[in-house]
């Protein structure tokens, strides 16, 4: 399903773990689809309210708590810069969908990382 949003279709998720080589890309590759996924749920579940949206945000959280075997083996992690990366991208998905006043940490609230 295409993205319809422009906002999040023009994005460059993840651009600063793209930027550094410390993130191997084919793993960078597998967050940004989850993140992508998340927008094609968003579109086409179309929460109602908060609530709605962050059980689509938490479910997607999940997969990157899967995915941070990827990173250590690859030799990386999600660490800081890339907590802070992640988190933000959830947040300029969750604003693009009109939700501007989601909480930055209730949106990734069950991460491991």
């Amino acid at each position: 399903m295409p993205i319809t949003n422009e906002q999040v279709s023009k994005h460059a998720f993840l651009r600063l773990l793209y930027a550094d080589s410390y993130y191997p890309d084919q793993v960078v590759d597998k967050a940004r689809a989850i993140l992508l996924r998340l927008c094609e749920r968003i579109e086409a579940e179309r929460p109602a309210d908060l609530p709605a949206l962050y059980a689509l945000t938490h479910a997607a959280t999940e997969e990157f708590n899967l995915l941070e075997a990827d990173f250590d083996a690859a030799g990386s992690c999600i660490e800081t810069v890339a907590r802070e990366e992640i988190a933000e991208d959830f947040w300029r998905v969750a604003a693009a969908y009109g939700f501007q006043d989601a909480d930055i940490e209730e949106l990734i609230a069950p991460r491991e990382w």
